[in-house]
């Protein structure tokens, strides 16, 4: 296409909210005006769809709940008065809480001021709270959070041994809606034999986000937490961010939350248009819909060229993937949607996998994020008229170009800068068009029933290591990874038995020992 040509789509495919700071460029993804005529009424049905969503119909039948995380930053949509108010009423709570924390009105026990933040959560409960931080915060910050987002001991320890002594003066947050998820019941375990370790309990340095009634509710009540506040059964974790899961974490540290909702809000009317070129969440989920032929046959580069803005491809693999990847549609037939996500900032790629995105399989459309103002430094000179921004800034057109010449689509999102305002916007127009893509495809975006099929699958792999172990214990001689699955009763699972038993004997303090001889299958295993 001459640059005319594409000027002329630019200009006819251009969404733009000066109010919102924000852009939306889907020229580059080979849309067509014939396309979007065909698909406006399966879009106006899409629409209708996310309008009954917020009017409070049960759109997860698996659990029978509805999915409200829309009325969060809108409580007067909410279904019932009640809903509302108690979206409103935790609002101004995490708001007083965090304030009262910042000003030294709430205290350690000892009467020191809180300093740091660890939160302790995994999926949703970590990943918006991290993207959040990361882009809005500062390396000086008061109370900038630590994480504990995964049950590796290694891991676990390196974030606490990273406090230190400051632990004292360390707030936990601990977020579960259950209280069940295992990972997390690990950190805060973890979490709380570390203040113990100093002659510290985790109870008065600790804060509870989960369900009434959880059994983190209820641990948090009998261990003198300092506050619990409601995760509610209508928002799913990977779209919390916008509820005490993301907004606690954000008013701790300083960052403003009501400039975060009200960016969200802003956009989320934006996305109730009926027409898709006024609508950009309509505009993205057909232009992923056109891309990957309606069964999501290219993966989803994001690439924003902001180092604020890096945890962003993170943050939407959970949003898109586990909500889009689905064996089955409404209809109960086997369709096997989804679309892979994955992404790097720029322009780090450049240096990375841009080469493979030129010139190696065309099985992607990019997603470039531009922000415009550089920052408050905005950099020196490093050329004759030309700063660190500059180069930035070329390397993104450059990219984009470069990928446009090889035929490869990309969508360009621009933001005028990384505010909360304009975080909460974007946050909103990727859940806003993950809805309208899943109902495009017909796809519960809701549930996410192979989560559940994986936490099954790993209760299992824990059963038959202390199946193995009882075995062990029971004969001195030990035996084959074979030998021992027969005797734990499950000879079908000798691989993951040898699995279990190999890790087991590589971590000392296990009370297993695996001989030095001989493959893997041969390897004998004993009590030490």
């Amino acid at each position: 296409m001459s640059a005319e040509g594409q000027w002329e789509r630019y200009r006819e495919w251009l969404y733009d909210d000066p109010g919102q700071g924000f852009r939306l460029d889907v020229s580059r993804m080979g849309l067509q005006s014939e396309f979007v005529e065909r698909m406006t009424p399966r879009l106006e049905a899409s629409i209708e769809a996310m309008r009954r969503l917020e009017g409070g119909a049960v759109a997860n039948p698996d659990e029978e709940r509805m999915v409200g995380h829309y009325w969060l930053r809108a409580p007067e949509l909410a279904p019932t008065p009640e809903i509302g108010s108690e979206i409103r009423d935790t609002l101004r709570d995490v708001v007083e809480f965090a304030g009262r924390v910042r000003s030294s009105e709430i205290t350690t026990p000892s009467g020191e001021s809180f300093e740091h933040t660890l939160i302790v959560g995994i999926g949703g409960s970590a990943l918006g709270p991290q993207f959040v931080a990361d882009a809005l915060g500062n390396p000086g910050d008061r109370l900038r959070p630590r994480f504990l987002d995964n049950t590796d001991p290694d891991g676990i320890t390196r974030v606490l041994r990273g406090l230190g002594g400051d632990l004292s003066r360390t707030l936990t947050v601990v977020i579960s809606k259950s209280g069940g998820t295992p990972e997390t019941r690990n950190g805060m375990l973890e979490a709380a034999a570390a203040y113990r370790s100093l002659g510290l309990e985790l109870g008065p340095h600790a804060v509870a986000v989960t369900g009434g009634g959880s059994k983190l509710d209820d641990f948090a009540e009998e261990r003198g937490f300092l506050r619990r506040f409601p995760m509610w059964d209508w928002v799913g974790g990977r779209t919390s961010v916008m509820s005490a899961v993301g907004l606690l974490p954000a008013a701790l540290q300083g960052i403003d939350v009501d400039a975060l909702l009200r960016g969200a809000a802003a956009m989320d009317r934006a996305t109730r248009a009926a027409d898709p070129r006024s609508n950009p969440a309509a505009l993205l989920a057909l232009a992923w819909y056109h891309a990957g032929d309606g069964r999501g046959t290219k993966d989803m580069v994001v690439l924003p060229y902001k180092d604020r803005l890096a945890l962003f491809s993170r943050y939407l693999q959970q949003l898109v993937m586990e909500s889009l990847g689905k064996e089955r549609d409404l209809d109960g037939n086997v369709v096997q949607q989804g679309i892979a996500v994955y992404g790097n900032k720029g322009s780090t790629d450049q240096h990375a996998y841009v080469q493979q995105l030129r010139d190696g399989l065309p099985n992607f459309f990019a997603t470039f994020v531009e922000v415009l103002d550089d920052g408050a430094a905005s950099g020196i000179e490093v050329e004759d008229g030309t700063t660190s921004g500059d180069f930035l800034h070329g390397f993104f057109l450059g990219t984009r170009q470069a990928l446009w010449d090889s035929g490869r689509p990309s969508i360009t999102l621009t933001v005028d800068r990384v505010s909360a305002e304009r975080v909460g916007a974007l946050i909103a127009l990727y859940e806003r068009a993950v809805g309208l893509y899943a109902e495009l495809v017909r796809v519960n975006a809701y549930h996410q029933p192979g989560v559940e099929a994986g936490k099954k699958a790993a209760a299992a792999v824990l059963d038959l290591q202390r199946r193995l172990l009882a075995a062990l214990a029971a004969d001195a001689d030990g035996g084959t990874a074979e030998q021992l699955a027969a005797r734990a009763g499950a000879p079908e699972s000798v691989e993951t038995a040898l699995k279990v038993l190999e890790r087991l004997a590589a971590n000392p303090g296990r009370g297993v020992k695996r001989s030095a001889t001989g493959t893997p299958a041969q390897a004998i295993f004993r009590r030490e």
